[in-house]
């Protein structure tokens, strides 16, 4: 038995978090504390850090609502974050003693969204087990429709025609700063138009992270005639290429800018990349699945991967062990 235990982060705390995210085995720069804290006056921050003696050993971002405990609910994704040193039982530990300080800290109940595994440097699906040990409540199981650079699958036809019609409209795609652009002459009258909503982000928060991660963060957009048409804001990690915001105007058909956009990305980046992830296809928990999104993402050669969503209650951890042999 190891002698671990588990504190709530504090901003005196922000060097070791930030390094070890840095150096875990699943962990992306979403978990960075420049990036979590840029909507904090949203969130009541209750992120825990698990040490043996000296040393971090897991951390969990997460933010707390009267007397639950979520994965952080501003970030897309969450779980527990290990390094690569971590070994099963260890981490197996690190869980109970997170969830025996929740339950002292009166915490009732706690949502773990799970890292999907494709953003994982190393295998990493310890949490996984974990939860199926403690008689977790599975909540939500999302549709993520992914490409695998490892197996590529060809554009079909009418990708590759769109990107002919892209060509012949003289369309032209530039990485550049122009957030401005895409945010108030694409993205925001799109979704106010077909969803009567607005980006998650602020063009003023996506504007403040992309200067604080520009290596992670960059802007993709096209133009024709020399007005912007399509773009997006792509979010990159050591493993995969997100388009976190997609958008084009109402002739991104007939231009075929879409289909450009995304042939750029996921070729431009894939040199030290191995996944595209088009995001989640399906609504209501994944009880309902997008069927025109996920025919068009297949046509780019995306497959599906899922992500989970759990419940688990703390004071299990009083009667939570691993049988061994």
């Amino acid at each position: 038995m190891k002698n671990l235990h588990t504190i709530k982060y504090s901003s005196e705390k922000k060097t070791d978090w930030d390094d070890f995210v840095k150096n875990s085995k699943n962990g992306t720069f979403l978990f960075q504390r420049d990036f979590m804290e840029y909507h904090q006056d949203r969130f009541e921050d209750f992120s825990l850090m698990v040490y043996e003696n000296e040393n971090v050993v897991a951390l969990f971002p997460a933010n707390k609502v009267e007397n639950k405990l979520y994965s952080h609910q501003g970030l897309t994704y969450g779980g527990l974050v290990f390094n690569e040193k971590t070994k099963l039982f260890t981490a197996f530990e690190a869980f109970k003693s997170l969830l025996k300080f929740l339950d002292q800290q009166g915490i009732f109940t706690l949502e773990i969204k799970v890292i999907p595994t494709f953003y994982n440097r190393l295998p990493s699906d310890e949490l996984a087990y974990f939860l199926y040990k403690a008689n977790a409540k599975l909540l939500k199981r999302d549709v993520l429709m992914v490409i695998d650079e490892a197996h590529k699958l060809r554009f079909q036809k009418n990708r590759r025609e769109g990107i002919n019609k892209a060509k012949r409209n003289n369309l032209q795609l530039k990485i550049d700063e122009n957030y401005d652009g895409f945010w108030n002459e694409a993205l925001i009258p799109n979704l106010q138009q077909k969803h009567d909503v607005s980006p998650v982000h602020s063009l003023e928060e996506i504007k403040l992270l992309a200067h604080r991660f520009p290596e992670n963060i960059q802007q993709v957009s096209i133009y024709k005639d020399g007005k912007i048409v399509a773009g997006t804001t792509v979010f990159l990690t050591e493993t995969t290429i997100h388009p976190q915001y997609v958008s084009g105007n109402t002739d991104k058909n007939a231009y075929g800018s879409l289909d450009l956009l995304y042939d750029f990305l996921i070729n431009h980046y894939r040199n030290d990349k191995r996944y595209f992830d088009f995001n989640i296809s399906s609504e209501e928990n994944g009880k309902i699945l997008n069927k025109g999104l996920i025919f068009w993402k297949e046509t780019c050669g995306a497959r599906a991967f899922t992500a989970d969503t759990y419940e688990v209650k703390p004071s299990v951890y009083k009667e939570l062990e691993i049988l061994t042999v």
